[in-house]
């Protein structure tokens, strides 16, 4: 194969790359739920480890708070990436429809992660924020109020530039 025709492929590659990424962003942002308020819930709720989380503590920071579920296949491929942020910024996790506590640990612990996780058992959360997909993704400013909210696959670079941004504005 010749130089000018490897060149040709990667430039193919490449702006059906992009084309892909512009249409998941498209995709993300319909599929986005549309939230009755974008001011953080006033909510006191324990995670599978019995701490205590109020979302109004988080007041000064930005939050991420993040729909999962354990069969879901894109959640798992995410878990690294919402792990990482968790070790810079303030980051609540809720499990939803995926079986009991001891599940939820035992999958924790297999990807490794340390991240809080709060049992949506009755989906009362997922209701109260329309989540309607897995996952989906909610960033708060310092202020409380909603800056960023997407559903499916983030990368961990999208997550902490989101982060870092909400965190200033």
């Amino acid at each position: 194969m010749n130089k000018a025709k490897i060149i040709s492929i990667i430039k193919e590659v490449i702006i059906w790359g992009l084309v892909l990424l512009v249409v998941s962003n498209i995709i993300s942002y319909l599929r986005k739920p549309q939230l009755k308020d974008d001011s953080l819930p006033s909510l006191t709720l324990e995670t599978i480890e019995g701490k205590k989380i109020n979302f109004k503590e988080y007041r000064g920071k930005p939050l991420l708070i993040h729909f999962w579920a354990t069969w879901c296949p894109t959640c798992k491929l995410e878990t690294s990436n919402i792990n990482t942020v968790s070790k810079e910024y303030p980051v609540v996790t809720i499990a939803v429809n995926s079986g009991s506590d001891e599940q939820i640990r035992e999958f924790m612990k297999s990807k490794e992660a340390s991240f809080d996780v709060i049992h949506d058992r009755e989906n009362r959360l997922t209701q109260d924020f329309s989540v309607e997909a897995f996952p989906t993704t909610f960033i708060y400013n310092a202020k409380g109020k909603l800056v960023f909210s997407e559903v499916g696959y983030t990368s961990t670079a999208g997550l902490l530039g989101r982060m870092a941004w909400a965190e200033n504005k």
